[in-house]
């Protein structure tokens, strides 16, 4: 399929970062932005590259505005939307896995120092070069060609966090990986490039990988670079675990983490303290941390719990206070329908009573009270106390 080209590449981009005014300093829209809309398809990220200071730019998107001085960028969120400014600039790197050194350049210079070919485009969308579309040599051959190329030999060696981008572009845009970039990519995991960088740099592109609109498309072209056991032998998304994470994300409900059902998938039967330590490592919030290691550690017992479960009270007994990750992951190893059961209904019944009603009828506050009330939620997840008279006086027959 050739490249959607048309005279209205400017015009879609404007709508995009509706500049006010015209700028005085020159103004590029890049990266991901400019292939997105070449290829036909609404960017996800928006990227400006300025020739100067981000200043004046950034106040003029207005909205809230997050300067970091170091790398003369600065992030603007306005009307919903997120820009990501950058001064033109070039980098060097003082050893492998090191954070760039960096000095204003040219957009032509800025753009050589980019990731894959396919992000190493530019469109001017202000002064007498609005409209001109600049990219590195190959650029637009492998777009066209749905290829990703890395610019330079050396380019996982400088960033290796560029690796795990190979993977969540090729899920993402469904691009062959070029047969050099290949070859580079699996030299450098081979000679452990993942090691030359933090923990939390890695955690961060692997939270943007599970956060890809198909996370499982996502970890599976990770597990292809073989950068799965590369973070660390107990992370492995094999066939096995994408069939695994396949089934549970087809019983997750619309407020369940998808990101973090998958990771879970990758990890079930670890052992729960490596698990949390390599995710502490990665720099993982504690709740999501959490969340994860639950849902690997205990969904298998919990489904074998559901799985002799027949009334509704059994069923919730069985899950307890597992999350909605934890449930959905055990789904793949019974039949679904006590999971689903739980899941889209037991799980959002409400007593319409409540401790103080008992406290009104007498009953003191302790283990008589709430053994009442458990009483009572039984009783309704059985559909033997459907109204608050019936819930009540079952709580009272257990709490007296």
């Amino acid at each position: 399929m050739p490249l959607q080209r048309s005279a209205d590449l400017l015009a879609r981009a404007r709508a995009l970062v509706p500049l006010p005014g015209e700028p005085t300093q020159p103004v590029y829209l890049v990266g991901g932005a400019v292939r997105d809309l070449l290829l036909g398809l609404d960017p996800i990220d928006v990227d400006l590259a300025v020739e100067g200071p981000v200043g004046k730019l950034a106040d003029a998107l207005g909205g809230a505005v997050e300067s970091h001085d170091r790398f003369t960028t600065a992030t603007v969120v306005s009307d919903g939307r997120r820009y990501d400014l950058a001064q033109t600039r070039t980098e060097s790197y003082g050893h492998p896995g090191a954070l760039p050194d960096v000095r204003p350049a040219t957009i032509t210079e800025d753009l050589r120092r980019r990731d894959f070919t396919v992000n190493a485009i530019a469109l001017s969308l202000a002064g007498p070069q609005a409209g001109e579309l600049l990219s590195v040599d190959g650029a637009l051959s492998d777009l066209d060609g749905r290829r990703l190329e890395v610019l330079h030999d050396t380019s996982f060696e400088d960033d290796p966090t560029r690796l795990l981008r190979l993977a969540r572009y090729q899920a993402r845009l469904g691009f062959v990986i070029g047969q050099r970039t290949r070859d580079l990519a699996g030299a450098a995991v081979a000679l452990g490039a993942l090691n030359t960088i933090s923990g939390t740099r890695i955690g961060n592109e692997l939270r943007l990988l599970a956060g890809e609109p198909d996370p499982v498309a996502a970890l599976t072209a990770l597990h292809a670079l073989a950068l799965d056991t590369a973070i660390d032998p107990a992370f492995s998304f094999d066939s096995d675990h994408q069939a695994l994470a396949t089934l549970a994300l087809s019983a997750l409900p619309s407020d369940g983490r998808a990101d973090l059902l998958v990771l879970a998938a990758a990890f079930v039967d670890q052992p729960a303290d490596r698990v949390a330590a390599l995710l502490h490592r990665l720099a993982f919030p504690a709740v999501d941390r959490d969340a994860i290691t639950e849902a690997a550690d205990s969904a298998r017992a919990l489904a074998a719990r559901v799985a002799t479960a027949d009334t509704g009270a059994e069923v919730a007994h069985a899950v307890g206070t597992a999350g909605v990750e934890t449930v959905a992951l055990a789904s793949a190893y019974v039949p679904p329908d006590r999971v689903q059961w739980w899941l889209q209904d037991l799980r959002h019944r409400q007593l319409e009573i409540s401790g103080a009603d008992l406290r009104a009828a007498g009953i003191p506050e302790g283990p008589r009270l709430g053994a009442g009330l458990e009483a009572a939620r039984d009783a309704m997840l059985d559909g033997k106390a459907t109204d608050r008279e019936s819930q009540l006086n079952v709580a009272l027959t257990f709490a007296e």
